[in-house]
């Protein structure tokens, strides 16, 4: 394993391992908003491969819409993500979601626009990780992810940090220091949203194919 001194020098040696597919812009493996907020909550404490098998049961029922969701019974919700776990939990959570988001935004696009951190760490069920997320993915708003791959790889780096928020403040500091640099390795003006999305499915691949390191 190399060193590293900061979190753009990370970016780089991942960079040039070509872990994501150039195909998916914000490497998230959907392109459709509102099914990425629904998979940022279902991907809670399960493989992404049953997250995958309840987003198809909810396709085929038409509760990938906010307004549909709202308005759902609970229990054709309960079966439908039951692939997920927490089956129970998360369909309460996944309904009282969606009602708020009406409630307080009137539309997801209002919602992608406007939301911010703070009104999604007071929803149930959602903390650091799956708000980060969903500003991120769905709201493509300037937010930084990070999960237990982050801790563990830069552990590897010999980097160890108090909370969740101390590793966030070292990967978004070293990409906001070099963001010209980053322009210049990418070829182009890259959006820092796409960037931070970008280098957190690169962490993320990097850890699949190297669990051990």
């Amino acid at each position: 394993m190399i060193s590293i001194s900061n979190s753009y020098e990370l970016l780089v040696y991942l960079k040039n391992q070509n872990l994501i597919d150039e195909s998916l812009e914000f490497w998230w493996p959907s392109n459709n908003d509102f099914e990425i907020l629904i998979g940022a909550i279902l991907t809670q404490n399960t493989k992404w491969t049953n997250v995958e098998k309840s987003l198809e049961n909810l396709k085929k029922l038409d509760l990938l819409n906010l307004g549909n969701l709202a308005n759902c019974d609970l229990e054709l919700l309960i079966d439908a993500i039951t692939p997920s776990g927490f089956k129970n939990q998360k369909s309460k959570r996944l309904i009282q979601l969606a009602k708020n988001i009406l409630k307080d935004f009137e539309t997801f696009e209002n919602f992608c626009k406007n939301v911010n951190l703070d009104w999604l760490l007071k929803q149930k069920g959602i903390g650091p990780e799956t708000a980060d997320a969903i500003l991120c993915y769905a709201c493509k708003q300037e937010y930084m992810v990070v999960d237990k791959y982050t801790a563990k790889l830069l552990a590897r780096f010999g980097y160890e940090f108090d909370s969740y928020y101390d590793i966030q403040s070292y990967l978004v500091y070293g990409i906001n220091d070099n963001y010209d640099k980053i322009s210049q390795l990418y070829g182009y003006e890259i959006p820092l949203n796409k960037i931070y999305a970008r280098f957190h499915g690169k962490i993320v691949e990097f850890m699949k194919r190297n669990p051990k390191g």
